[in-house]
């Protein structure tokens, strides 16, 4: 069992403490204090916001993962790469990342689970090894961190900026500029609790559009899209503020295309990061998802998709001095 112990310098909230002491984010705390794990001179704290005093004793238990039977997986995972602290993978369409109440078929959790693959608790038994998600419709490339240390080091990664995610999508009606940035806060809509919307009050998200390539109808475009922040639906939402939709959105997208297509045409598409324990610069790209790339090959010039995709000519076309 992993047991970390820290003395108190300065006074001040406990979820804030444990915050810059561990290098992870408040809520993730908040979850680790729900699960009884922390303590303070040795008593169970059930409150984030206990004001911690001069030289008190604070110890953090991870717990272990819990032997809880996965439900029956119908799908596999490509993995990859894997190492002792990390686990890359390529999600499929159609897959929810994680468990909760509303999800009735088998998630990325219960797959790690099948293969017995040793994961993380930092985030709590429903999001074993979850540093970061995709929607359950996008398809691409996301990192599972094996044990707490990488964990903590990933989700600092993913606080500071230094974590980059590149996506496609293929969208409808093209940009009007080359490079279009959003910076909108995004929270909860009032009018449909199942979407997100551009709100003042919600949290700040932001978001860099580039044009790939224009569809042979020139009524779609492949875009690609490099995300600053990590909020639910960002890309959708940010696209839907400009009146565009992302082709095979049911969501956000235009109501009369709902019985077309099967998936959303939004893939995670490169990834890059910091080695949690070689301090190396590591990049994964995940292939175009077949049904993305049979949609791809039927409306755009197929001769200019493999160079317009290449991961190099992806992260050069960002290179900007409005961000």
């Amino acid at each position: 069992m992993d047991i970390n112990t820290f003395t108190v310098t300065t006074p001040q909230r406990l979820d804030v403490f444990l915050s810059t002491q561990l290098d992870v984010t408040r809520n993730q705390i908040v979850q680790l204090i729900r699960q009884e794990a922390v303590t303070v001179n040795d008593r169970v704290s059930s409150k984030p916001g206990l004001k911690l005093k001069l030289d008190q004793k604070v110890e953090v238990t991870f717990p272990e993962a819990k032997s809880t039977p996965a439900r029956e997986v119908d799908f596999d995972v490509t993995i990859l790469y894997e190492d002792d602290d990390i686990l890359v993978l390529d999600k499929p369409s159609g897959v929810t990342v994680h468990p909760a109440p509303s999800v009735k078929d088998a998630t990325l959790v219960d797959w790690l689970k099948h293969k017995g693959i040793r994961l993380s608790t930092l985030s709590g038994e429903e999001r074993h090894g979850i540093v970061h998600r995709l929607d359950k419709g996008t398809s691409g490339v996301m990192v599972v961190a094996k044990n707490n240390e990488a964990h903590e080091a990933l989700s600092l990664q993913l606080q500071d900026k230094s974590m980059g995610r590149y996506y496609l999508a293929v969208i409808s009606p093209p940009m009007k500029e080359d490079l279009t940035l959003i910076d909108r806060p995004i929270g909860r809509s009032v009018n449909n609790r199942l979407k997100m919307a551009c709100t003042d009050q919600g949290k700040v998200a932001k978001t860099l559009f580039k044009k790939l390539l224009m569809g042979n109808n020139e009524k779609q475009e492949l875009i690609a899209c490099k995300l600053f922040t990590g909020r639910t639906h960002q890309i959708r939402v940010h696209l839907e503020s400009m009146s565009r939709h992302i082709m095979g959105d049911h969501l956000y997208g235009v109501k009369s295309n709902k019985d077309k297509m099967a998936r959303i045409l939004l893939h995670a598409f490169i990834l890059y990061f910091t080695h949690p324990t070689t301090h190396k610069r590591v990049e994964f790209t995940a292939p175009i998802a077949d049904e993305m790339k049979a949609y791809l090959a039927k409306h755009f010039e197929t001769e200019k998709i493999d160079e317009v995709t290449r991961s190099s000519h992806i992260e050069h076309s960002f290179i900007t001095d409005t961000v």
